[in-house]
């Protein structure tokens, strides 16, 4: 997927809000917490968002504060075990995590902090201890590819999609989308759920995909006629980069967030509280949303403006894990999902 159009307007956007921040003091930069930000030198931000998001993002918070960024970019499972290890060994490598993980992390590795920014975002957002906020909303929802499948073929609900054995090898799933298993449960009842799952794993044959960008660029390519359910953020992505393919709603909607979380042991504490709250400003979410992420902000309009409207009446099921629950429902989602 060419993505230089993409970086291009991140680039402009950059310069844009970097101008207009000259002009006015953004409303996330404390000045005695910025002075004392600039004042250790540095931040370090642990992330699942793709460099070409990250990078631009992080650009904005460097040209207000004059705080360098180091960035490191890995998957949510390889965030989640890095900082398990790095803990145990009681090192002060990071300050701030950014991905779906940062719910995941003990509690004792995390931080709570007052993000003045919080009291802008929707309340489902807002972690009840304060150890994480929502960035953007992760809304599941299934994918096809346009030049394979026309809207009047889609299928209506779940159980109709669990009939369409002429789909079988047509449909491709993110190896660990646990989350949605667990909305799936609490939608219809272990009982129906599980029988619904066994359905879709007989008469689809879904094939497992190791990571949710892997899933979107597979559906994207036509290489799948669907994706049973992804991150819309991610079939934005590729939409808006000028792939034929979309989403569609069914029953239930799972939501869930990328969010931020500070590190109890952070080496530069004041930048990631500064760089907490940036994540949560309005500025910070009009640039994200570029790229299709969904704003957690209500001020904020989606891009585009339909990405949460699209998904129409649908149940909206929020799903928070923490470490535990992830073990116990990937287990149950590989145990369904991997044929014996």
């Amino acid at each position: 997927m060419n993505a230089l159009p993409q970086i291009a307007a991140a680039v402009s956007l950059v310069i844009a809000l970097g101008a207009s921040a000259q002009a006015a003091e953004p409303s996330w930069l404390t000045p005695e917490l910025a002075a004392a930000a600039k004042a250790e030198g540095g931040l370090t931000v642990y992330s699942s968002m793709n460099e070409q998001e990250g990078l631009p993002l992080w650009k904005l918070f460097e040209t207000a504060t004059g705080v360098p960024v180091s960035y490191v970019r890995a998957s949510d499972t390889q965030l989640l075990s890095r900082i398990s290890i790095e803990g145990r060994a009681r090192q002060r490598s990071w300050d701030v995590t950014v991905s779906t993980a940062a719910v995941k992390i003990p509690t004792e590795a995390v931080l709570p902090v007052d993000l003045p920014e919080a009291a802008a975002i929707m309340p489902e957002a807002r972690g009840k201890d304060k150890r994480w906020h929502g960035v953007y909303a992760h809304y599941n929802a299934p994918a096809y590819n346009t030049k394979l499948v026309k809207p009047a073929d889609l299928p209506k609900s779940l159980e109709d999609f669990a009939s369409r054995k002429d789909l079988k090898g047509r449909v491709a799933i993110d190896s660990a989308d646990s989350q949605w298993l667990s909305a799936i449960f609490i939608n219809y009842g272990e009982e129906r759920g599980r029988k619904l799952i066994n359905d879709i794993v007989t008469n689809l044959e879904p094939v497992l995909i190791d990571g949710h960008l892997q899933l979107a660029r597979a559906v994207a390519s036509g290489e799948y006629m669907y994706g049973l359910t992804n991150y819309v953020s991610l079939t934005l992505n590729m939409k808006l980069s000028g792939a034929e393919t979309d989403y569609f709603g069914l029953d239930p909607t799972p939501l869930f967030f990328g969010a931020v979380a500070v590190s109890a042991q952070a080496p530069h504490p004041n930048a990631a509280k500064l760089a907490a709250n940036f994540l949560l400003s309005r500025e910070a979410q009009e640039f994200s949303k570029q790229a299709g992420r969904v704003p957690v902000r209500p001020d904020v309009t989606p891009n585009p403006p339909d990405a949460v409207t699209k998904l129409g009446g649908h149940k909206v099921v929020t799903v928070v894990f923490a470490a535990e629950d992830e073990k116990k429902w990937q287990k149950t989602f590989q145990d369904l999902f991997r044929k014996k």
